[in-house]
């Protein structure tokens, strides 16, 4: 039997998402790709496997059916789960049986919650990834009636949990100066250190907009500058001065002025902020912005050791069957010994 995920509904803004296609920005290809890698790497930890293509699901998820038991692994923002009616952890690891419904409603926090599955799913690669970029026209939306190819799963155990920090509701994204910082008033750049933005409803994953408690913020010259290259966490001033945080689809060049850069270890606090989230910038020199990513890289590293088993008195468990029961379960594929 073919390993396939059925999509019996599915939410607006599903897309199947891996790490992006690096090395095409000089043409024009932005690197794309999940818009919280650090969920990427707790799928993986959670299903004790490499990186893989992940489903990403934006606000909403949907209804789903597996073609044969399949582990899962559901990270990213909280969203309401339930496995034949019955509520399933978040941050974990179940087994979905063959034929079982599995329904993912809205976040409860947060704005990207993400369904891995052993093995990964499978779509055609393009370009040497998995990921739609949507903006760039390569691959498409998830939609209901779809029937998703899973690769072939190694086997593992489920049941198990992983420990997260709160990164859904917003807080204090850190940044180094851009190439334009200079150009923008020493008390704006001031003032973007101390004041409070609230993340606007205007988001998508080409960028998202923040509006500042303040006046806007704009440089001596004008809003135009000579166009130049581009990367995600680039923070651009825009036409009514509120910030707007260039994402994973981002365009390679622009001709706005940008204030700051967010540094790569916050971009998922940013990407997972949901509408109305407050968050403030702190001011990094690059040495320490460069420790603070050391440190960080080194915590994606150490993600397989956090994870811990799920444990709960069996009658407080009303997923049982999502669980490791008997040692040696490894997946629909393989026998049990």
């Amino acid at each position: 039997m073919s390993r396939e995920l059925v999509v019996h509904r599915a939410g607006p803004a599903l897309t199947l998402q891996d790490a992006g296609r690096p090395g095409w920005i000089t043409q024009g290809l932005s690197r794309g790709g999940a818009m919280d890698r650090l969920a990427l790497a707790e799928g993986a930890a959670l299903l004790g496997q490499g990186p893989a293509v992940a489903l990403e699901m934006g606000g909403v998820g949907g209804l789903f059916e597996a073609t044969c038991d399949m582990r899962i692994a559901l990270t990213g923002a909280p969203m309401r789960a339930t496995l034949e009616g019955a509520p399933l952890t978040w941050h974990a690891s179940h087994l979905l049986p063959a034929g079982a419904r599995l329904e993912i409603g809205p976040a409860t926090s947060g704005a990207y919650g993400y369904l891995h599955v052993g093995g990964g799913f499978a779509p055609p690669e393009i370009l040497g990834a998995g990921s739609a970029h949507l903006t760039a026209g390569l691959g498409r939306a998830v939609e209901a009636g779809d029937r998703l190819a899973v690769a072939a799963d190694t086997g593992g155990e489920t049941g198990l949990k992983l420990p997260v920090e709160d990164r859904f509701s917003g807080g204090t994204l850190r940044v180094v100066e851009s190439l334009q910082t200079g150009l923008f008033p020493a008390a704006q750049r001031e003032r973007f250190g101390s004041e409070v933005f609230v993340r606007d409803a205007r988001a998508n994953r080409m960028g998202v907009k923040l509006t500042p408690d303040g006046a806007g913020y704009g440089v001596e010259c004008g809003l135009s500058v000579v166009s130049e290259v581009i990367s995600p966490g680039d923070i651009q001033m825009t036409g009514d001065g509120a910030p707007f945080v260039l994402m994973a689809e981002c365009q390679t060049t622009g001709g706005y002025p940008r204030l700051a850069t967010v540094i790569p270890a916050d971009l998922p606090r940013i990407a997972q902020a949901p509408a109305g989230a407050r968050l403030r910038f702190e001011w990094l020199a690059l040495d320490a912005a460069l420790a603070v990513e050391a440190v960080f890289r080194r915590h994606l590293g150490e993600l397989p050791r956090r994870v811990q088993p799920v444990v709960r008195h069996p009658a407080d468990v009303p997923d049982l069957l999502t669980h490791k029961l008997v040692s040696g379960f490894s997946s629909g594929d393989h026998h049990d010994h």
